[in-house]
């Protein structure tokens, strides 16, 4: 089975669990995911089954939204409502400063990984030396916000929610953070966090794990969606018979046989036969048409 299924992953759940029951639901043992949830976190997983897998490379640098409510004036060790209580203030916060500061966080910033992440320091996860009481220096790292709205706030208990698009790498609980103690206070923690949107799926398209779990094998393969789904916003390049089986056995394309079709330079263009298969990616380099990623096998070609 090869595809892509959209789940709603539930809170508590890790992405591992998560796959571990759409493995049995599916009947497919072949599935990765891309970008992990921590237990807390809800929304969008999307599922790569068989040979999607091999999208993963391409799907890493892409944004994700998410929602997150936050309160402000209180830290933990993890910065989130599951670590222990570390910190807090009475100092008041009011919206419009925190609008002001949250603008300073959009574009380019410098965020240092918390301690609770999977990083690896000297081979050893961050996480693991935090639950030994382990704190060590980390290097701050650029990532992206594309965009961070306020959509509530009350500045009596200092809490509120915001929506982001970050890049990959983000951790919105440092942001919340940073935010918190950019604001006055002395910093902040994320109550709840859903990512709204990942490797361009969004939310509404998304089959919640629980009811997933009381569905039949052929609805959930109803909703399995093409490999070439993830890449729809990619220019599509229509190949000929005898240059699909050369692209399928890696061979570069001289573009001189397409005719009067134009290949965009410097991005993925989609290769399909002449009878709409979906063969893989391939990118214009050099004066040829090279293979980026196979997708289809020589015996699926029609």
């Amino acid at each position: 089975m090869n595809g892509v299924f959209i789940l709603d992953k539930p809170e508590t759940f890790t992405s591992f669990d998560a796959v571990a029951v759409m493995r049995h639901l599916l009947g497919e043992r072949k599935i990765g995911h891309t970008g992990t949830l921590d237990p807390m976190a809800t929304g969008v997983l999307p599922l790569l089954l068989g040979k999607g897998t091999r999208a993963i490379p391409f799907l890493e640098e892409r944004p994700k939204t998410y929602r997150a409510e936050f309160l402000l004036g209180k830290r933990t060790d993890t910065l989130d409502r599951t670590g222990q209580f570390l910190q807090a203030d009475e100092k008041s916060v009011s919206e419009e400063t925190l609008r002001e500061t949250m603008q300073t966080f959009e574009g380019e910033i410098l965020q240092v990984p918390p301690m609770y992440s999977a990083i690896r320091k000297n081979g050893v996860r961050l996480y693991d030396l935090a639950r030994q009481g382990v704190e060590v220096e980390r290097s701050a790292r650029p990532v992206t916000i594309y965009r961070l709205k306020l959509l509530e706030y009350d500045e009596k208990t200092r809490s509120g929610a915001l929506e982001l698009t970050c890049s990959k790498g983000t951790y919105v609980r440092t942001l919340i953070d940073d935010i918190g103690k950019k604001s006055g206070c002395c910093g902040g923690v994320m109550v709840n966090l859903r990512r709204l949107a990942a490797a361009g799926f969004s939310i509404d398209m998304a089959t919640p794990l629980l009811e997933a779990k009381t569905m039949k094998k052929e609805e959930l393969l109803k909703k399995v969606l093409p490999i070439e789904a993830l890449f729809r916003e990619y220019p599509k390049v229509i190949v000929s018979k005898a240059q699909a089986k050369r692209f399928l056995n890696g061979g570069w394309l001289d573009p001189k046989r397409f005719g009067e079709q134009k290949f965009p330079k410097d991005t993925p263009l989609r290769i399909k036969s002449p009878e709409g298969q979906f063969l893989g990616l391939g990118e214009w380099q050099e004066d040829a048409l090279r293979v980026l990623k196979i997708f289809m096998d020589q015996e699926e070609l029609k």
